[in-house]
């Protein structure tokens, strides 16, 4: 392993004036050539108000149209909010052989919990190119599939940040099931049933962090890729880059203060029969501030079978997908087998 496998992108970053070419993207991937600058003319993606009566349809519309959409007055304490960046923000601040101690990412061995930074990845699945990007990832829920052993010990307040905030997720990702569910002309509990009910499925808090990049239009933070969860429900800080792909064009995602972004992903889609679409999404980076968010993807257990709904299965409209355990998709899809 080369030198720069030993160092962080944060270290890369302070150090750099150039791009190294691994990070350097395909003229057709680079952000500056693709992203639509139509100005005025650029549609938005969409803000729904949760506390508005009308909101379930917006939000099915939105899942149908965008499958992205930005939420307001969701009953997520900002003080909880806030903690979560707090201590996220400091575990990023710690020296790196602080956070390498919880370096536990090494997916051959089945291991996908603690703190990762691409250049680590030798051999990824974006032709050697890497993105421009750190990570900690670890599951919040169910209690029995926590590992605290891979959560950060330093910064104080850690745990009970995310603990907090993951029980107010838990809220509003039943809700926005609910929703969802209504808007397919379904019973409001049947999407939160077919992903394992109230204690069955799996919470996953990720925070990434995005560096300056000293050539932001050559690279990306996150390829584009669709997540293969339910929903993720994403707090960013106010650095924009996230992008939406959309009627053949990228899109920024505006930032929205106290809003909560939220994506479709693959088992909605698959759930819906395709009435719901799983966004397509990238994340650009910026060369002055350093970006972060912080997904929480909400999965089914991994021995469920998720497949569409028999109710909208028809045979005007028939199956546009197979019923499979969540592992096997996973798998499927890590591996990029076909489904």
């Amino acid at each position: 392993m080369g030198e720069a496998h030993h160092q962080s992108v944060q270290d890369l970053a302070s150090s750099l004036g150039a791009l190294p070419p691994e990070f350097v993207r395909p003229e057709h991937e680079r952000p500056a050539a693709t992203t639509f600058r139509g100005g005025a003319a650029a549609p938005d993606t969409p803000v729904i108000d949760m506390s508005d009566p009308g909101c379930g349809a917006r939000i099915a519309d939105a899942a149908r149209e965008w499958g992205l959409f930005q939420i307001v007055n969701h009953g997520v304490p900002s003080s909880a909010i806030a903690e979560l960046q707090r201590v996220g923000r400091a575990f990023f601040d710690l020296p790196r052989e602080e956070k390498a101690r919880h370096a536990a990412m090494d997916p051959s061995s089945g291991k996908i919990e603690g703190y990762g930074t691409t250049l680590r990845l030798d051999d990824d699945l974006e032709g050697k190119k890497k993105t421009w990007n750190e990570f900690l990832f670890h599951v919040v829920a169910p209690p029995e599939k926590v590992d605290h052993g891979a959560w950060p010990r330093s910064p104080a307040g850690y745990r009970e940040a995310n603990e907090a905030y993951c029980r107010h997720v838990q809220r509003l990702a039943r809700e926005l099931f609910g929703h969802l569910s209504l808007g397919l002309g379904l019973a409001e509990g049947a999407m939160k049933e077919a992903f394992g009910g109230r204690g069955g499925m799996v919470f996953l808090q990720k925070i990434n962090f995005y560096p300056p990049c000293p050539q932001p239009e050559l690279a990306l933070g996150v390829a584009p890729h669709t997540d293969m969860s339910t929903l993720t429900l994403l707090v960013p800080n106010e650095v924009p880059g996230l992008q939406v792909f959309k009627d053949g064009h990228w899109y920024d995602a505006k930032y929205v203060p106290d809003a909560l972004i939220v994506h479709i992903g693959d088992q909605i889609e698959i759930f819906s029969n395709g009435a719901y679409k799983a966004v397509l999404h990238r994340t650009t980076v910026n060369k002055e501030k350093t970006r972060m968010s912080w997904p929480v993807f909400v999965e089914p257990p991994g021995e469920l079978v998720v497949g569409p709904h028999p109710q909208l299965v028809t045979e005007e409209n028939p199956a546009k997908f197979k019923a499979k355990k969540y592992k096997e998709y996973q798998h499927c899809k890590i591996n990029k087998l076909p489904m």
